[in-house]
């Protein structure tokens, strides 16, 4: 079990951290966007078209990235006071059910994801372009599915990260918790 669950994780640590990088760009990102806009709208009374839109794509990717690290250390709301007064051997079997039904959702959004971003391909942003007419090229009109694809490389790696905690939880339950790989939480603030 161990031996199986130790390359899953190493895998996961080391994608989620990248991820965590991107994501922490993509926040900067956002909130430059956004000072950008206010200043040509409010300043300059001269609102720019692309902001808003390059502010939602960088929101989308940020979470899209972000999320996967947040389930897998625990970060998301829930309301765990039954599976604590439960008995550990209880308490884990009922994290099982929860997480398996957290996996056929997961499943069941990536088929979604799949047919949403399929669709994306065919409109383009309203307002996204590369000016690639600067270098002496065309403008490139950005594809939604870009924008759309956030969320299901979220969904991919939330599906990963729960199969892991699956894994974790079913060490826990035969006896095997002393064995566990520590989960890489850098960047994520303790819940208090």
């Amino acid at each position: 079990m161990l031996a199986l669950l130790r390359p899953i994780a190493w895998i996961n640590s080391s994608v989620l951290a990248i991820g965590r990088h991107v994501a922490w760009a993509a926040l900067a990102l956002m909130v430059v966007v956004t000072l950008v806009q206010v200043f040509f709208r409010y300043v300059l009374n001269n609102a720019l078209p692309w902001p808003d839109e390059a502010a939602r794509f960088a929101m989308l990717w940020m979470t899209g990235l972000a999320a996967p690290s947040a389930l897998r250390a625990g970060g998301f709301v829930a309301i765990d006071m039954v599976s604590r007064a439960l008995p550990r051997p209880v308490a884990a079997a009922l994290n099982l059910l929860l997480l398996a039904i957290a996996l056929m959702v997961l499943v069941y959004g990536i088929a979604l994801g799949h047919n949403h971003v399929k669709s994306g391909w065919l409109f383009n942003s309203s307002s996204l372009k590369l000016p690639l007419d600067w270098v002496g090229g065309g403008v490139v009109r950005i594809k939604l599915a870009w924008m759309f694809m956030s969320i299901l490389v979220g969904l991919y790696l939330m599906t990963a990260v729960t199969v892991e905690l699956i894994l974790r939880e079913i060490a826990r339950l035969i006896g095997l918790e002393d064995g566990l790989p520590e989960i890489e939480t850098t960047a994520i603030p303790e819940a208090e």
